[in-house]
């Protein structure tokens, strides 16, 4: 005799897809924060060198974490 699972349609599932965003997301945020805190750091010359004026980090430093 085999058994089989049955599925209960009023209970939602979770899915791995839903885990994975909101990780995917939390590493976005994380990332925009860090690179902003690097950017804060660099001085005149190392922003010129990378082709960034000043008036373009603080743009990207106004930012919130989630944009």
């Amino acid at each position: 005799m085999e058994r089989t699972r049955e599925q209960h349609p009023d209970i939602i599932q979770p899915t791995g897809l839903d885990w994975l965003g909101l990780y995917s997301r939390i590493r976005l945020w994380y990332r925009n924060m860090r690179t902003r805190r690097q950017l804060a750091r660099l001085d005149a010359r190392q922003l010129a060198d990378a082709g960034i004026s000043n008036a373009q980090r603080s743009e990207e430093l106004e930012k919130p974490f989630w944009r």
